[in-house]
């Protein structure tokens, strides 16, 4: 035993020298990873420590460490709060629509996209679709309003030459999920197809052409090779998908909850937590609500991952 200790621990020390070699062999390589691992560091892990606040009496003056403990009365007082539930069906709701509608979308787009053989028209609309990616939201929500106006745009242009009343998209409680699931799929449609064409790409061709000698036709060959070439990326996707029903894309409803008559379907918790946070600088409170979201996408990411696993064997882990 002592000799099969020894051995085990010469080949971990030889293979800890190859990857400490390999390293060095790439260090240029290397190095281009240190600003990720900074931000990381920085933003990411640095700001765990303030996770306390969710559980003291947070005063400014006195800072994290200075201000008292209170155990679980921040969470007891956000569970008996009437407007956190109401902000936390609203997140779960939107965020629904755009799992149900958004999810799909980029799969059919780099669908449809594979099937097309003409190269420049190809690459003309991936250029198109990619680009409302790169336009921040604080442009985007000036442009929306403008552009969905009820007395300047087109789409109410439109609806008046027909003779209809025009509607304010953005003021109507109807109207504005509607909105902000449309408006999110177009921003993001184009630049999440890349992921899945990028994995068509990777499927061997060689299956396309001996189900043309079968004889299947297009939708055939995508039914049975193209979608199960997918399957494993589309599974993480979704596992990821799910695990973010909780959270909600805060610049663009902050952009586009333009008015006080759509907060009762439009509310959600990101804007919660900026309004209970920083501008009535309920800290600690706020800093709860931040926790307990974490933690329900931690447990729907374990959830959904364990699903998938039983499901088609593949998963996060």
């Amino acid at each position: 035993m002592k000799v099969n200790a020894a051995k085990n621990l010469a080949q971990t020390k030889k293979r800890r020298e190859n990857q400490f070699h390999l390293y060095w062999k790439h260090k240029y390589l290397t190095l281009m990873f240190i600003p990720a691992i900074i931000y990381f560091l920085v933003f990411k892990y640095a700001p765990i420590y303030g996770i306390q606040i969710a559980f003291k009496s947070y005063r400014f003056k006195d800072g994290i460490f200075g201000s008292p403990w209170i155990g679980l009365e921040n969470f007891r007082h956000l569970f008996g709060v009437k407007s956190f539930w109401q902000v936390f069906g609203n997140t779960l709701i939107i965020s629904m629509y755009n799992l149900i509608f958004g999810f799909p979308a980029p799969i059919i787009l780099a669908l449809l996209l594979n099937e097309i053989t003409h190269q420049r028209f190809k690459k003309t609309v991936q250029t198109i679709s990619y680009l409302p990616h790169f336009v921040s939201w604080v442009v985007l929500g000036g442009l929306f309003v403008q552009f969905l106006s009820p007395s300047l745009g087109p789409i109410n242009a439109i609806l008046k030459a027909l003779g209809r009343d025009p509607i304010f998209f953005l003021a109507d409680p109807k109207w504005f999920r509607t909105v902000l699931v449309l408006t999110s799929i177009w921003k993001g449609v184009g630049w999440r197809s890349i992921i899945y064409l990028a994995s068509l790409s990777g499927i061997n061709p060689e299956l396309y052409e001996a189900a043309e000698v079968d004889g299947a036709n297009r939708f055939k060959k995508m039914l049975h090779i193209t979608l199960p070439g997918l399957t494993p990326v589309i599974t993480i996707m979704l596992i990821f998908a799910v695990g973010g029903l909780i959270h909600d894309n805060f610049d663009q409803i902050y952009n586009l909850l333009i008015s006080p008559t759509v907060y009762q379907v439009g509310d959600v918790l990101s804007t919660y937590t900026y309004r209970m946070g920083l501008v009535k600088m309920e800290y600690s409170f706020a800093t709860a609500v931040g926790l307990f979201t974490n933690i329900i996408s931690f447990i729907l990411i374990l959830m959904t991952n364990t699903i998938t696993k039983r499901i088609n064997e593949y998963g996060i882990w």
